[in-house]
């Protein structure tokens, strides 16, 4: 067995101690945790995301389980990802190992996995070969703050980054999940999503201003007692005067004018003490009890200080909003109670594809119940496959739990309730098997429901400031594209034939290259009829 393969296993292994599949009848006792994201003062136009991790320890201070997990990192790897962990970032930043994101969670859950690396071995790089790169679902390629995409929330299409491969050292955090290999992609991370046991408690990114409220069923056999729930938040860009940029700027790499430094105050930490009974029990805190490591290197809880802004919403101490419900004062609450759940819900009714485009889907479907049509469930687990016009590849009962997850946000409505769901970022022009189960408190889970789909080819349209030389290349870094551009800059602005070639190509390029980045074949045409040039430049260039 490889080494990889005896991970995977081990892995695999905890998580079915931990998590064990619901539905034998037996009392199962609930967690629900509440808790609410403060709005941030600073970023006005754009919100950069509140990530949060839950979990559970004896009064002794033994690891229990992990509660919930926001999918950045549980889903799509933020703490594990090609790159050195201080790259500067931005909005949906698709490298750098944010290794300072859960520093205290990182080092008690006891749990290692294989580091990611780029494929071609270099960490300090943020250009990568075409042949190294594929079409990305999930993050954009790294910008400029200068550039509208800064505050759009939207990435520039079509987006190609390098997936990595799995290294020879290890990690604290998991690899990401979401990923179908493509062309251009190393072999291993087809091990990514066996690596990564945490789908069972991935949470949605809370909101800001909105009651965010989890549900965990604890594992079989935990015994009653005192124990301690901690919380684990963290936000990029909460810049202070001892976490500044000055203080930890952004390294000097190539490319170092794309996004900005990041690392500002580090992660805080909240502890709720609580009791686990045949009583219904309720503890909350007000107060976060310390930090995290702010260079990531140790688990140990820094003691509140001055050093933690305290009086800006949404910043350091003040990252969770203070909620006042049902004489509850409180920035963390935690209520313990026992169910008794035999019945599993139904299947979701009627799933239908209501729309679908070159990068989504909406679905519709009629709720089920908590209990077969009774009730209301937890959550929806919603996984996928590609199909490759072969009906044998669609989601089944016997391959659910091994098919890739679609992170999703579903309103969670009474059985019987007309509900939709939007699938985004998905690729253009693929076959999809899509299959949806319904979640209750107990883990107890619904047969799965299937559908599939065509998405749509992608719509002609305007690229990056690279054109063609981008569309070939499937990245505004890569080396090749960085080398015809200083050619541009060095001698062909430098005459005046040059610089009106120059404006004939800005001129009428744009719509040639929309048409190039959505064809393989016609990018690797585009290759060729570039790659004479490339081949000489790279002759002068060494």
């Amino acid at each position: 067995m490889s080494r990889f393969a005896g991970c995977a296993a081990a892995l695999v292994g905890l998580a079915a101690v931990a998590r064990p599949a619901a539905g034998d009848g037996e009392l199962c006792e609930v967690l629900d945790v509440e808790l609410m994201a403060a709005q941030a003062a600073r970023e006005p136009a754009f919100q950069f995301p509140l990530q949060m991790v839950g979990w559970l320890e004896t009064a002794s201070g033994t690891f229990v389980d992990t509660v919930f997990l926001t999918r950045e990192v549980s889903t799509f790897g933020l703490g594990n990802r090609p790159g050195r962990f201080d790259f500067a970032s931005g909005p949906k930043w698709p490298y750098g190992r944010r290794t300072t994101v859960f520093p205290v969670w990182a080092h008690r859950h006891g749990l290692e996995f294989p580091e990611v690396v780029f494929q071609d071995g270099d960490d300090n790089a943020l250009s990568h070969a075409f042949n190294l790169s594929s079409m990305e679902n999930h993050y954009c390629r790294p910008i400029r703050r200068d550039e509208g995409l800064w505050d759009s929330r939207t990435c520039a299409s079509p987006s190609y980054t390098d997936k990595g491969k799995l290294g020879s050292g290890t990690s604290k955090y998991p690899p990401r999940r979401d990923l179908v290999r493509l062309e251009g992609d190393d072999a291993s991370i087809e091990m990514y999503q066996t690596l990564n046991p945490f789908d069972g408690v991935t949470t949605a990114t809370p909101a800001p201003n909105v009651l965010h409220q989890v549900s965990w069923p604890a594992p079989d056999g935990l015994p009653p007692g005192d124990y301690v729930l901690w919380v684990e938040v963290a936000r990029e860009f909460d810049h202070n005067a001892t976490y500044s940029v000055s203080a930890y700027p952004k390294p000097a790499v190539s490319y170092g004018e794309y996004g900005e430094a990041y690392r500002g105050q580090p992660s805080v930490v909240y502890k709720v003490p609580l009791s686990i009974s045949a009583t219904d029990t309720t503890a909350t805190t007000m107060d976060y009890v310390g930090y995290g490591d702010p260079d990531g290197l140790d688990g140990n809880v820094r003691a509140p200080d001055s050093t933690i802004t305290s009086d800006l919403p949404g910043s350091g101490a003040l990252r969770l909003a203070l909620v006042s419900d049902g004489g509850d004062m409180f920035r963390v609450r935690v209520k313990s109670h026992q169910e008794v759940d035999t019945v599993p819900p139904n299947a979701v009714g009627n799933l239908a594809v209501d729309d679908v485009t070159s990068g989504a889907a909406a679905l519709t479907f009629i709720a089920p119940g908590d209990d077969g049509d009774v009730g209301r469930v937890r959550r929806y687990d919603v996984r996928f496959r590609i199909l490759d016009d072969d009906p044998a590849n669609a989601v089944t009962e016997a391959n659910f739990d091994v098919s890739p997850q679609l992170p999703v946000d579903v309103a969670i409505a009474d059985a019987n309730t007309p509900t939709s769901l939007k699938l985004e970022r998905l690729l253009p022009s693929t076959h999809y098997s899509i299959g949806i189960r319904a979640i209750d408190n107990c883990r107890n889970a619904s047969p799965v429901a299937v559908v599939d789909f065509q998405t749509l080819e992608r719509k002609v349209g305007q690229v990056d400031w690279c054109f063609i030389a981008t569309a070939a290349y499937g990245s505004a870094m890569a080396t090749d594209v960085e080398r015809l551009r200083s050619f541009r800059d060095r001698v062909l602005r430098q005459t005046i034939l040059g610089e009106l070639a120059v404006s004939t190509y800005y001129t009428f390029s744009p719509v040639l290259a929309s048409t190039i980045g959505e064809s393989e074949l016609l990018r690797a045409s585009a290759r060729g009829f570039l790659r004479p040039i490339v081949d000489r430049l790279r002759g002068k260039m060494r």
